[in-house]
This record gives C-alpha cells, structure tokens and sequence, in this order.
C-alpha cells in the first residue's frame, strides 16, 4: 500500500514537470477558448466548468481539480464547489501582451482519479483605456526661408498601447498660414504625420513658428496626444547691414592716451548667422587717419593710435564700412574734434637750500627756489603755498622766485625736524599740482639741564652686606642732543663733614649705578643721606642734583642679652619661695634685652627645664615667673629652672637662664635650711628614690648623721670664702650662713649674695650691698667656657638678711 502511494506521488511530480513545460500528456477534448475584457476586477466570472466539461456537481471537488498556468502565474482560479472559474485578480492587456493581437492566456484544467487533462485558452480583449503619447515634447525643425511650396517633412509618430481600431487613426495640425499635416501608414501598419508646406516662408519676417501635433485614436470615445512643433526658419543673405547713424560726433582731448577708446559705431544686419556677421573697416582714408585712428572689425570700436597735439590738427574727418559676409555694405562718417587740455604741471627749481638751522635763532631763511608752467593763459598761471601749521612762510622775491623762511626762533626739544611740502598748483581746468618735500632738522644747543627722573631716592640696603654691592640705580634725562645730552653721575660732598660718605658708597658715572663698598651695621648706622649730581657733555655744561636717603636694614645678628638675673658661674642666684605661697605666686622676673630692632628685638620666654615640672610657669611675653599650684609638704625644697629667651627673627636667636629656687616655710623663721650644692636635675634622684633614701636613712641612722655633718662643715667653709659682710655663724642646727648658687646656660652669668640671718629677729630684713656692675669693655671670649660671644659681662649682686 505504501510503496503505491510513492508510485501515485512520484506520477504527480512527472506530470506536473511536464505540465510547466507546456507539453501535455493527454487530451479529453478540444481545446476551448474563453474570453474576458480588460480591466475588469479580480473575482469576475469567466465560465463554469462543471457544465463546459460535463461533470457532474460533486465530481471537481472529487477529484481535486487544479488551473494550472505556464510559469505558475495564476490569473484564474477555480471554485470547486460551484464549478465557477474566476478572475485572480485585475487583468491588463497592455502589461500582459503589448501590442500582440490576439491577447491569448493558456492554462490547462488537471483532474485525478482518474488523471485527465482540459486544454484552455483565455483571451483579453482590449478597452481604450490609453492615449496616443508622443515621446519628445518637442519636435524641432530646421527649414531654409528659400523652401518651395509643396515640399513634405516626415514628423516623429506617437505611441498607443492600444491595438486595432482603439490605436492611432489620424494627426491633426494647429491653424497656421504655412503649413498643412497629412496622415501616412508605413508597411508595418504605423501611421505617421507628414508636414506639407503650402506658402513661401520669409525669415525676417517671421524667424520661428510654434505648432501644435495632436494624435488621436479611433476608439468610441477618441483619445488624444499633443507635441510641440518647433520651426525655425533659415536665414539666406538677401539683406545689406545699416548704420545707426550716417553721422557720428566725437570729442577727443589731446592728452588722450595711445588705445584710447573715442567713439563705438554699429551698424546691423536683418540677417543671421554668417549672413548677419558685419565687419568693420576705415574707408578711403589718408595716411595721416590710417596712423592716428584704428577701428576693430568686430566691435566697431575706434581707438587712438598715437597721441594728438591740438595745436597742430583741430579736427578729423574718418569715413567708416560694414560689410557682411556677402556682398552688401553699408557707410558713415565720424567727426572728431581734438579739445586743448591742461597737460602740463608746474614746475618747480630750488635754487638754493639749507637743510639744518640752530634752534633759538630769530627769522632765517630756509630755501630759494622759482616755479614755471609750460601751459599758456590760464592753464599757465601758478600759485604757491606751503601747510599752515608750520613756523615757516613763503615771500615772494622777484618774477617766479620765492624764498622760504623761518617765523620765529625754533625749540629742538618740541620738534626736532619739520617736513616741508611746497604746492605749486595752475589756474586750469582741472588744477594740476606740483609738490616738494623739503626736511628741515632743528640743530641742538644746550639749552637744558639733566632732570632726575624723581627728585628723591630711597634705597634699603641689609646689614652684614657683601662689600661692592650694586643697591640701586639714579637715573637723569636730557632733552638735549648729542654731547649735550651725554650725562656723567658724581657724589655731592656731604653736610656732615663727619660722614666718610666715600668710604660707603660709590657711583658709575655712565649709568648712575649706586655701590656699597664694605659691610654696614644697623647698631652703628641706621640711615644717612647724600646728593648725587648728573652733569651734562654741553659748553657750558648744565647740571642737577637729587636727594638720596639709604636706609640700613636689620638683621637678626645678635642674640638676647639677659640684665636680670645675671648668670655667674662663681655665684649661682637663688630665689626664695615661701611654702605658704598660693598659685600665681610671683617668684620672680627675668629681664633680658636684644640689640636688633623690629621683630628681631621681639622678646619671647620660655620654660625648657624643671625639676617639680608642674610647679612653675613662666609668662613668654614679660619673664615674670609664677607659680603654677599649692606647695605641699612632697614637695623638694630645692628646685632648679632654666628659661629660653627667645627673638623673632628669622633664624631666631636665643639665649638661656638657669633659676634656683629655694623653698622656705617663712621668712620669719630663725633659720633657713642649710643649701646643699646644686646639682643637675638630670642627675636627681626621682621621687620614689627619694622615698627609697629616707626608708635607709632611717635604718642607717648612724651613717646619714655622719654625712650630714660632714657636709655641714664644707657649706660653712665655703661661705667663709664668700662672704661680704662679715656675718657670724650662729650655732645651732644651721651650719652656716653663706650660699653660692651656680648655674650655666646658653649665656653664663654668675651671681653672687650673703644671706645673713639673726637669731633673735622675728622678721626678716634683706640688706643689699653694692652690686658688682657688669664691665662691658670686656670683649674677651673664652670659648672654653662655654660663653656667648653677645654675653661676655658678670653681674655680682651682695644680699645680706637681717
């Protein structure tokens, strides 16, 4: 079963590849024709097949009837339920045949079971559904104005897409008094217009004529194509050229210059083309016209050939021809007139001049010279003149002859050099000019002294300066010239006789130039003021003087020097301070001073060291030292300070004091608590070593009490060696009565006092002996000692308590 229905499908294929081939394989009948008229729309009625074929109603369906078409487009197509075969869609004759006739579309009716084959054909029938078309909108003709009546010209035909009698029937040719169309059919059957002329044409009186060409067809409703007939007609010669005028005028000035254009003749020609082109040409002319005047064969153009003189010819007669290219010509004459012009300029002679003349002179003369023109009358006539707004004036000085002058004296230092434009201009028409630049240079006198460019000068200059320093530059102008503006710079002796100003300073008597010649010091030298003077080159030499102040600028070269308390290293300072004191407690103030000056001299203090760092505080901008809290029984009773005394200079420099102080319950008490020799605090033992000594010292009794005493001994023969005033040692616990207190810093000072205390006195008194001033004519510097070289002097203050 299967294997018969691929036999079945693989017939079906055969047969429908030899179906597109347009070869059937069987017949059930004739073949049968339908016919159907364009135009009509898709799904219009063409025949039943049920009943062209005798089949029965059910029997398409059945057996599966299929149109079939060459190329497998399909124009029709079947409805097997009613039979009905229809239109596929809209047919149009034109696109499907052209101009075949008849409009034949085969197609083939295909049933199975069993397999038949109905051979058909469809024919479509033509409409006239399109207008005849010319393809150029314009036709163009060309037709010699010599043509004979009669003579025929073949016209483009239209095109129609119709076919038979709905195709082109006949022309038709717009109203006119030349021409008539006939309708002609070639042997293909095309008809074709034919132009027939019927009167003479006449170029120049008509050139062109403008046809229209209709084509219609023959169908019940005839339709219509137009064209253009464009006709031009050709010229032959049969007409001479003409001159606008016979005559022409022409005005000619004599200074004309060779080519120049006098005068443009046309003539014109009823003609076209080769018969309308003139030449032109000068006519029976003398040597004299044929050297002087030329004519150009085209343009009619008539040109100088030399230069005219109005004194020798006035006037010219030039006879003119035009001739086409046949042989018809046509004349006329030109009358020019030669006009006398002003064509000549004056001119102008120096006679004699001066280039330079010296400034603040009175009324001097310049140049001489005479002015002429080669015109006559009017045209010969001159006038002189020179720019208003000079110091300078014309006067006449004979026939012609001018002289040229100065007003009044001249200033180089305003104007330097005057140009001079001398006008000589005729009396003609139009004026002709003539002028001469002369330049005048104002000679220079010295008439003006140097002027500084400021009255004043303030120059700064640091000190420790390098020596030869270049610290300014003065500088003076002259409004003279030459050697007399050469300007020489000096130094003016100074007022103060005392003030080796040649020793400071030095100038460059070129350019003004201002040195220093060795180092200054602002300790010394602040400011001082010289003249400088600028002489000129002239004879008598002028001269001027300006004002300099220089101005010496600190540096930060010296370090802070401390007056208050003075560092000794001999005699160390101390200060007492009460147990009892409360917080802010003044204990005591540090002075100190600085050479420099401005923010160099800026004094700032500063705390670096403590022993109690908590206890103490100092004030940065007076030195004042204070206490920072309450004293407490922990407290040691021996502090050391040391205080930076700082400047704001850039670098800053500083110095160091060392402050010792002694904490006391009272000064009313009987004695004060033997010193011991101060030590380092670096070296000092930290408060819970101290602790640690007093655990000992407490079971070493013995050995404490025996480094005591011996200590004692050596405080009090130290104070023996001291002392000032001769106190006693009182006895009792206090061992003795002088203390030496030394200390060291950025600056060692040393300080010495005697404290001498009474047994029997309730208060205490102090008792200030005559202090030891510092000698500050000792420069000596021991660097060994570890000295500042800006704190060489010794202080030694003698205190004695009561």
């Amino acid at each position: 079963m299967e294997a018969s229905r691929k036999l079945i499908c693989r017939q079906r294929q055969v047969l429908f590849f030899f179906l597109l081939l347009g070869f059937p394989l069987t017949t059930a009948g004739e073949l049968r024709r339908y016919s159907v008229v364009e135009e009509k729309e898709g799904r219009s009625f063409v025949t039943n097949l049920v009943k062209d074929l005798g089949l029965g109603q059910l029997e398409l369906s059945r057996r599966g009837a299929k149109v079939i078409s060459k190329g497998n487009k399909l124009h029709l197509q079947l409805d097997q339920e009613t039979g009905d075969l229809l239109l596929n869609e809209k047919v149009d004759r034109e696109k499907l045949c052209g101009h075949t006739e008849p409009c034949l579309l085969s197609f083939q009716v295909l049933l199975d079971n069993p397999l038949d084959i109905f051979q058909a054909e469809l024919e479509v029938t033509d409409i006239n559904d399109h207008s005849p078309e010319f393809l150029d909108k314009e036709i163009m003709l060309k037709i010699s104005e010599s043509s004979l009546p009669g003579a025929t010209f073949p016209l483009k035909n239209a095109q129609d897409m119709d076919v038979g009698q709905n195709g082109i029937d006949k022309y038709l040719i717009s109203s006119n008094s030349y021409f008539r169309v006939l309708t002609r059919k070639r042997s293909d059957g095309k008809k074709y217009p034919e132009l027939v002329l019927d009167r003479a044409l006449d170029r120049e009186e008509e050139a062109e004529l403008r046809l229209t060409l209709t084509a219609q067809d023959g169908g019940s409703l005839p339709r219509s194509g137009t064209t253009e007939v464009h006709i031009e007609v050709l010229d032959i010669n049969d007409n001479a050229p003409q001159f606008e005028q016979l005559f022409y005028k022409a005005q000619i000035p004599e200074d004309s210059p060779i080519g120049f254009l006098i005068i443009t003749v046309s003539a014109t020609d009823k003609d076209i083309g080769v018969n309308g082109q003139i030449s032109y040409s000068l006519f029976q002319v003398s040597d004299d016209i044929s050297k002087t005047f030329s004519i150009h064969p085209l343009t009619g153009e008539v040109r100088l050939k030399e230069h005219l003189d109005f004194e020798k010819t006035q006037s010219y007669e030039i006879n003119i021809e035009a001739r086409d290219a046949g042989t018809f010509s046509g004349k006329c004459t030109i009358l020019a007139q030669v006009l006398d012009v002003n064509d000549h300029a004056p001119e102008i002679i120096l006679s004699a001049f001066t280039n330079s003349i010296l400034e603040n002179l009175p009324e001097t003369m310049v140049a001489v010279f005479s002015v002429s023109d080669l015109d006559s009358g009017e045209n010969g006539k001159v006038s002189c003149s020179i720019q208003d707004d000079l110091p300078f004036f014309l006067k006449p000085s004979g026939e012609n002859f001018y002289t040229l002058l100065s007003q009044k004296p001249l200033d180089r230092e305003s104007v330097a050099e005057y140009n001079i434009t001398i006008t000589v201009a005729d009396m003609g028409s139009p004026i002709l000019k003539t002028q001469v630049n002369l330049t005048v240079q104002v000679s220079d006198i010295n008439d003006n002294a140097p002027i500084f460019t400021q009255t004043s000068y303030t120059m700064f200059i640091r000190e420790n300066n390098s020596p030869a320093l270049h610290i300014g530059t003065i500088s003076a102008t002259d409004s003279d010239s030459g050697s007399n503006a050469h300007i020489t710079y000096s130094l003016l002796p100074p007022h103060d006789h005392q003030l080796a100003l040649a020793s400071f300073i030095s100038i460059n008597a070129d350019n003004g130039q201002l040195f220093v010649l060795r180092a200054l010091d602002y300790e010394a030298l602040q400011a001082f003021e010289f003249h400088v003077g600028a002489t000129d080159g002239g004879s008598p030499a002028l001269s001027s003087q300006a004002l300099v102040r220089m101005v010496v600028l600190d540096d930060n070269d010296n370090a802070p020097f401390v007056l208050y308390p003075m560092q000794n290293a001999s005699a160390p300072y101390t200060e007492l301070l009460p147990r009892a004191a409360e917080p802010g407690y003044l204990v005591t103030k540090v002075v100190a001073v600085d050479r420099d000056s401005g923010q160099n001299a800026w004094l700032s203090f500063q705390l670096l060291k403590a022993t109690e760092p908590g206890l103490f505080s100092v004030w940065a901008h007076n030195g004042e030292v204070h206490t920072s809290r309450l004293l407490s029984e922990r407290d040691v009773h021996k502090h050391r300070l040391i205080l930076l005394v700082k400047d704001n200079g850039d670098p800053p420099r500083s110095a160091s004091v060392t402050l010792h102080v002694l904490l006391v319950d009272g000064f009313s008490q009987p004695y004060l608590p033997l010193p011991e020799v101060a030590r380092d605090p670096d070296h000092e033992d930290s408060e819970l070593t101290l602790y640690l000594v007093i655990a000992l010292a407490s079971v070493s009794s013995l050995f404490l009490v025996s480094v005591l005493l011996f200590v004692g001994v050596r405080l009090c023969r130290r104070a023996r060696e001291v002392s000032l005033g001769g106190c006693s040692v009182p006895e009792g616990h206090f061992p003795g009565h002088l203390v030496d207190v030394s200390g060291t810093g950025t600056l060692s000072q040393s300080y010495q006092y005697e404290v001498c205390l009474t047994g029997d006195s309730g208060t205490g008194e102090f008792k200030y002996l005559k202090p030891i001033l510092p000698n500050f004519q000792d420069h000596s510097f021991r660097p060994e000692m570890g000295e500042n070289p800006n704190s060489r002097n010794d202080w030694s203050f003698g205190i004695q308590l009561k």
